[in-house]
């Protein structure tokens, strides 16, 4: 039984201060006591109040305090580190991975939930491997795979390389032109989360139930052979085109094998896809130098309305748009999916093609090399 005591200046005794009038100092007294009297009341319900905490099983005197976590808000962003994706997979976001590495290296192991979706499914056939597949084709895919337009989606390559960057690149841009908004790539693929040492990987592959997604394309996304010859033709103050290719592709020495000749489109600039990884490896490095290397196009293309970002068949040029549309957000950035394969097969003008002995040759030595 808490026994409680009190001052005596609590219980009627004397007050300082003798020369105050007798009421006025009873007064005094009466106050002071009913002072007292509720301070030690306050401390005699915390201590009860403690004791009752203390008889309550663990954690009982907090989950009437502390709200349920609930599962991590949607939208993480366009592209996401691997502690990044760890974290939200561990507070249980609703994500949707798909896996385009191929099915031998998703059945050794893939992350929690992906779904095969190999890159080359989101390709053209081998001899205009660019060229955008029919419409019903796509979205036959995306139903297969159970996606919706509100989905949270994160795209999942091997990684590893500069070049390997193209592929989460090029299906994000096709998800996005197909009308999905939601849209993440892992930076650096399974290769980025296997260095950081993250782990939870599975085998089995995930039930999925095909979903009733209808597309709603979005042009602004796309250049057309017909936009490319338009912007070609236009003066060069209003556009810039933009050559994801490394320097021998725009210089005509060498040329893609389904290309029907070298050379680039004329008024392009030689923005090789690769500065955009001065460390190497296939991971983007921080916005900051991701700006600090997009200041290196000239001033007029910086000034440029419009960028048409091109390659051989829109790989690599997939990066220059996701760089600099979704990171660095440049207004009208657009894909030209055929690029210099489309492009060439369509006799359409060049500039930098070699003359017909010196594409022989070059032919002939990229042959001897290969071997």
């Amino acid at each position: 039984m808490l026994k409680l005591s009190f001052p005596d200046d609590c219980r009627g005794g004397t007050i300082s201060g003798m020369n105050t009038p007798i009421p006025e100092r009873a007064a005094a007294r009466t106050e002071a006591g009913a002072t007292w009297r509720k301070l030690w009341r306050g401390l005699a319900a915390a201590v009860a109040m403690a004791a009752w905490a203390l008889s309550q099983p663990a954690g009982a005197a907090l989950s009437t305090s502390v709200p349920p976590t609930p599962a991590a808000s949607a939208n993480p962003g366009p592209l996401l580190q691997p502690a990044q994706l760890q974290a939200l997979l561990q507070r249980g976001a609703t994500l949707r991975i798909i896996d385009l590495r191929g099915p031998t290296a998703y059945a050794a192991g893939h992350l929690p939930g992906a779904v095969d979706a190999p890159y080359a499914q989101w390709r053209g056939d081998a001899d205009n491997p660019g060229k955008l597949l029919p419409v019903a084709t796509f979205t036959q895919l995306v139903r297969r795979l159970g996606l919706h337009a509100s989905d949270d989606i994160v795209l999942v390559s091997a990684g590893g390389n500069p070049s390997d960057f193209g592929a989460p690149a090029r299906v994000y841009w096709t998800l996005k032109w197909l009308g999905m908004r939601h849209l993440s790539i892992l930076n650096g693929g399974m290769q980025a989360w296997h260095d950081a040492g993250l782990g939870g990987l599975q085998q089995a592959a995930p039930r999925v139930e095909a979903s009733d997604f209808r597309p709603r394309l979005d042009d602004a996304l796309l250049a057309t052979r017909h936009q490319v010859l338009h912007a070609v033709q236009a003066p060069r103050a209003s556009r810039v085109l933009l050559d994801a290719r490394p320097p021998a592709f725009w210089e005509g020495k060498v040329k893609a094998p389904a290309a029907v000749q070298p050379g680039t489109l004329a008024g392009s600039v030689d923005f090789n896809n690769m500065r955009w990884f001065p460390q190497g490896g296939g991971a983007l490095p921080a916005i900051a130098v991701l700006r600090s290397i997009a200041d290196g196009l000239p001033r007029q293309e910086q000034q440029a309305s419009q960028t048409i970002s091109f390659c051989n068949t829109g790989h690599w040029a997939a990066t220059n748009w996701f760089v600099l549309s979704e990171l660095l957000h440049r207004p009208d950035v657009r894909l030209y999916p055929g690029s210099m394969v489309d492009w060439s097969r369509h006799d359409e003008p060049m500039v930098h093609v070699p003359s017909r002995f010196h594409q022989l040759w070059a032919q002939l030595r990229q042959t001897v090399h290969s071997r």
